[in-house]
């Protein structure tokens, strides 16, 4: 059961991920809504690193590509631990 918990959450984080980068083309960045500043805040955390790792690519933010496939792995590991 903890590990269905665990993959919703994750599958959570990838959509949040996927409405932050969908927002970075519609929404100002200086935006005070508290739903944007929530997910700018719950996203934040995991781009943030990702960011400081990818070369600069003039302009074009691919860290939430690579989140979003990371992610993706770390649901295969859960699905994987819960058959076993």
């Amino acid at each position: 059961m903890g590990w269905l918990v665990l993959y919703r959450l994750l599958q959570l984080l990838q959509w949040l991920i996927i409405i932050r980068a969908l927002m970075s083309w519609f929404v100002d960045p200086r935006s005070t809504n508290p739903v944007v500043v929530l997910i700018r805040n719950a996203t934040e955390a995991i781009l943030r690193p990702i960011r400081s790792v990818l070369p600069d690519m003039g302009g074009m933010d691919l860290s939430p590509l690579v989140a979003i496939f990371a992610i993706y792995l770390l649901q295969e590991l859960v699905v994987r631990a819960a058959m076993m």
